[in-house]
């Protein structure tokens, strides 16, 4: 027999659904101090989009390559989709999921032991909990912040790999350049070794010149090996960002190629720092795991009320599988049930205590990003403001350095100084045109780091989200 049951318990739950134990959430005070905003530059300063910021085409090249190969970042977006459907999963939860039922039973009956059959067909929604105290709309609330804070993470890997390709990229023109100035270094102590050993044969240098002018060529020759085995590295470590091997025409058009080729990137602001806790990608993904954590905390205390579940089932019943659709074997059956936890050995309250901690994680992890962030603005606006005078100190150095090989190379020749004079100021003047170029890969490096401190190429405010 089917029970008929009028559905007003199930109207009055679902009236009464939607209660929620989350926090009320607040977003924490910024863990900085507060002397940045009045150093910080006080016009607006909008992200720059990567595609302007990086101009030189070569190097839009491999960025473009980089975003569309890169296997990290191909990784986060892949993250996304499992958190969309890790949300969708939690939002379907609220949703009472209808079935196909079909049974046949064969029992004795009560009182005369008699078999008798039983079939049954209808919809069946089976032990759906009705979510009385926000139990499964807090766990939705959770993934839906897991999903959002896991785009920030991907706009984050972006912004990343970005800022990596172009470090990358000014790595191997720096390498070039460096390339270039050891051949020609080398070149040049090649003809110094043969005209001193000329001058030995004449009687006029001593046998320690000559071999004082050996030992430095071999040294320039072993600066030489070394480079270019660096140039070999960073090329693989680009290789790896781009997802794929350096492209031909890109790799020939590096032969030759200086740092001062690179065109000057766009100066940018700094901004305040309200602008910059929404800029950043990771800040906004370090926030919307806050949110989760807050959000969890309502899933746990739900966890102490009782859960109320619903089993229902409309269809067609008969002890004859022929009676099955006939007239007057229609009907429907409504089952409510009620669990309420008495004893659980602490499980709730364990569970309530570690939401808790995780979320006094997350707000040390937020806080932590921030810190984080306004300390990469600040060195490179630090490097920004002493690398230049640092360059320009160094290249007045190597001019004043090669006045001074000169000098001793006149003095040596007229037999003023000795020959360790000479030596003295070619290694002088090679180590001096050494860190120029590496003071110069400092400066445009540092010009990338502050575009990525400032969060550059990410899109601007909360991701969307999932339908």
């Amino acid at each position: 027999m089917i029970k008929r049951s009028t559905p007003l318990a199930l109207a009055a739950a679902a009236l009464l659904a939607g209660c929620s134990f989350i926090p009320t959430y607040e977003r924490p005070v910024a863990p900085v101090p507060a002397t940045y905003a009045a150093n910080a530059t006080q016009a607006s300063a909008p992200t720059v989009p990567w595609q302007d910021y990086f101009a030189e085409p070569r190097l839009r090249q491999l960025i473009e390559a980089a975003l569309a190969n890169n296997r990290d970042l191909r990784v986060a977006v892949l993250n996304i989709e499992q958190a969309r459907a890790t949300f969708q999963v939690r939002r379907a939860d609220l949703y009472p999921g209808v079935g196909l039922a079909a049974n046949a039973s064969r029992a004795p009956a009560t009182g005369t032991g008699d078999l008798t059959n039983s079939f049954s067909v209808g919809l069946a929604v089976s032990a759906w909990e009705i979510d009385f105290f926000g139990r499964i709309a807090s766990l939705k609330e959770q993934a839906l912040a897991q999903y959002l804070a896991t785009e920030e993470g991907r706009n984050a890997a972006q912004v990343s790999l970005v800022a990596a390709v172009a470090n990358g990229w000014l790595n191997l023109l720096a390498d070039e350049e460096l390339l270039d100035l050891s051949r020609r270094t080398l070149a040049s102590r090649e003809e110094s070794v043969q005209l001193t050993q000329l001058r030995l044969e004449a009687g006029v240098a001593s046998a320690l010149d000559f071999r004082q002018a050996q030992s430095l060529t071999q040294a320039a020759r072993a600066t030489l090996a070394q480079q270019q085995r660096q140039r070999a590295l960073d090329e693989n470590a680009l290789a790896l960002l781009l997802g794929q091997a350096l492209p031909d025409d890109v790799r020939a058009s590096l032969v030759g190629s200086k740092l001062a080729d690179a065109p000057a990137m766009s100066p940018l602001p700094a901004g305040l720092p309200s602008e910059l806790l929404t800029r950043r990608p990771d800040i906004r993904q370090a926030e919307q795991q806050l949110v989760g954590a807050n959000a969890n905390i309502g899933a746990a205390r739900a966890a102490f009320f009782p859960r109320i579940s619903l089993t229902t089932q409309a269809g067609t019943a008969s002890g004859e599988l022929s009676g099955l659709f006939k007239s007057g074997s229609w009907g429907f059956s409504i089952a409510p049930s009620l669990l309420l936890p008495i004893f659980d050995a602490g499980r709730n309250q364990a569970n309530l205590d570690s939401a808790q901690a995780g979320r006094g994680i997350a707000i040390a992890q937020y806080e932590k990003a921030i810190q984080t962030a306004f300390r990469e603005v600040s060195d490179a606006l630090a490097g920004q403001a002493t690398l230049g005078e640092q360059a320009q100190a160094q290249q007045l150095q190597v001019d004043a350095e090669a006045a001074r090989l000169q000098l001793a190379d006149l003095r040596y020749r007229n037999g003023v100084s000795s020959y360790l004079d000479l030596l003295d100021a070619q290694r002088s003047l090679f180590a001096t045109q050494q860190a120029v170029v590496q003071v110069r890969l400092a400066q445009l490096q540092n010009q990338v780091s502050l575009y990525k401190a400032l969060g550059g190429g990410a899109p601007e405010g909360p991701a969307g989200k999932p339908s």
